[in-house]
């Protein structure tokens, strides 16, 4: 088979599309025929030497993908060769094979697309880990979701607003806060132009976001923090604005406030199992309905994987760019 490789960490053009070996499915995998899989700033840290993958995973990028079930490893039930799914990966996504733990196989969901389905697995299951399992957004609650047009944002709006909650999204362009308002979003921040903690504090009637998503780390601790109602909940997923931030221990206890940090690519696997059941039954029954639904902004060759990630770290997207193997 083929597959994106990196035989250095570098720019964009250390994504190599090469032949390799073929995976073989042990105890409890499944290997799936890669349709199409999707660019995660995971995987550009991934490329610069930043984050490498987890022990026995697959050396090649790629958290989530799309396919069609090629083999069934020994003690796997449930699926059928042939089966059209989707995936949250360790790694190995950009590949024309890959083998996944059957705990982490999902359906394409109802009305979506086969190549749109890769745009889901890695999104959906950071967004309903941390907004929900996490920080436990309820109905009427706000939600502050920084970068909302994202691929965590795009659907980060759409989960939220399914269960009844206020979003309120961060941006940098008049048109990608057009988006996210498209999709749900009722307070839209111009973060380039406008202070974040003010706008919430002002649309909440001086309350605050019951929850918050950040993506940037250090450069928002403080500013989230200030942002939070009282009993409220920061979820932090990434470091785009920094790992070192100081922190306001006494703001925090005045609101009896918290914070939290996870990733995903590095749990074990009977976590991400758990999450991946968890989505599966709260999630997946939404896109049926209507109510959530995959943002692309295009597709590309997965050969192409380089202007992929250059698209991606120019932030000129909306939703997630996908590379698609056929």
């Amino acid at each position: 088979m083929h597959a994106i490789t990196i035989s250095e960490p570098g720019g964009p053009e250390a994504l190599v599309w090469a032949e390799v070996p073929d995976p073989q499915p042990g105890e409890g995998e499944v290997l799936v025929e890669v349709t199409a899989s999707a660019v995660n700033r995971a995987d550009i840290m991934q490329r610069q030497g930043f984050y490498d993958p987890p022990p026995g995973a697959s050396p090649y990028p790629g958290l989530e993908c799309s396919g069609r079930v090629a083999a069934l490893g020994p003690g796997v039930s449930g699926w059928a060769v042939g089966d059209e799914v989707c995936a949250l990966l360790a790694g190995g996504g950009y590949a024309e094979k890959v083998v996944v733990p059957a705990g982490q196989l999902l359906p394409v969901p109802q009305g979506v697309d086969l190549k749109w389905a890769a745009a889901l697995p890695e999104v959906v299951c950071t967004v309903w880990s941390n907004v929900f399992m996490v920080a436990h957004l309820r109905p009427g609650e706000t939600l502050l979701v920084h970068g909302g047009s994202s691929g965590i944002g795009t659907m980060a709006i759409q989960l939220a607003k399914a269960v009844g909650a206020k979003v309120a999204v961060t941006a940098g362009t008049k048109e990608k806060l057009e988006r996210c308002a498209e999709l749900g979003a009722d307070v839209l921040i111009n973060y380039r132009e406008q202070d974040f903690v003010a706008e919430i504090k002002d649309a909440t009637g001086g309350a605050g976001a019951d929850v918050i998503l950040d993506n940037m780390g250090a450069k928002y601790l403080d500013r989230n923090v200030r942002a939070l109602a009282v009993n409220g909940r920061l979820a932090i997923i990434g470091m785009q604005g920094g790992r070192k931030g100081e922190l306001d221990i006494g703001t925090l206890l005045a609101k009896r406030a918290a914070v939290s940090a996870t990733s995903l690519r590095a749990r074990p696997l009977e976590e991400k199992a758990a999450i991946v059941a968890a989505v599966r039954e709260h999630v997946w029954p939404l896109f049926s309905g209507g109510h959530v639904r995959p943002v692309v902004d295009r597709e590309m060759p997965m050969s192409e994987a380089a202007e992929g990630h250059r698209v991606v770290e120019e932030s000129g997207h909306i939703g997630k760019v996908l590379l698609v193997t056929a």
